[in-house]
């Protein structure tokens, strides 16, 4: 009697179902939610990249962000190389949103962070917050991405050898604009899994034109 209860025990399916919805739910709800989750980083990725090509095309036609790099080009030229004939010697400055310029190489007169000009090129012209801009000619890097601060943005200014000393619309450098310390967001996933920051890889460059839009 006892091995007949044990063998149709053993045989009885009443209740698989439920275990089986029990084990696939949370998959399922794991597959759907993180899907959700990484469409959005998409979105956020997209965004971004859209955001600092308009961030670029804006530093390429802007003051700069580093005070003195619009003179540096007669600046070297008081300093001893021929206006229209020397080249302008290499510098690279790199500026952060956070409120600090560094220059390397041939830094005459190249001092100071200008925040007007970070504004300019997050908030966009006329405008000191995000979605102020009066028309997409005004926008900035923000109206975008909403996300994007100026402690977010880095620029790196770079001479490649364009432009030569004494030239009147100030040196020609290469220009990139990125991004800093803006992860991606992730709801469910960073809850459900812990899955931690990765930051946005977004980044543009493009050439200086006039430094003293």
């Amino acid at each position: 009697m006892g091995q007949m209860s044990m063998r149709g025990f053993s045989r009885d399916d009443n209740g698989a179902v439920l275990v089986e919805v029990t084990v696939l739910i949370p998959i399922l709800f794991i597959f759907v939610l993180g899907s959700v989750d990484f469409l959005f980083a998409f979105y956020q990725w997209n965004a971004a990249a859209k955001a600092v090509q308009l961030g670029a095309r804006l530093a390429a036609v802007s003051a700069p962000m580093a005070n003195g790099l619009t003179n540096l080009s007669n600046a070297v030229v008081s300093s001893g190389s021929l206006p229209g004939i020397n080249p302008m010697p290499y510098f690279n400055v790199t500026c952060s949103g956070a409120g600090s310029c560094s220059c390397t190489g041939t830094c005459t007169g190249v001092v100071g962070y200008n925040a007007t000009a970070m504004n300019t090129i997050v908030y966009g012209r006329g405008s000191a917050d995000c979605n102020g801009a009066s028309s997409i000619y005004n926008a900035g890097m923000c109206d975008f991405f909403n996300r994007i601060a100026p402690a977010n943005v880095r620029i790196v200014y770079e001479q490649t050898g364009l432009g030569y000393a004494g030239r009147l619309g100030g040196p020609v450098p290469t220009i990139t604009v990125s991004l800093q310390n803006l992860p991606f967001q992730f709801y469910f996933l960073g809850g459900l899994m812990g899955f931690g920051n990765i930051q946005i890889p977004a980044s543009a460059t493009i050439t200086g034109e006039d430094l003293a839009g």
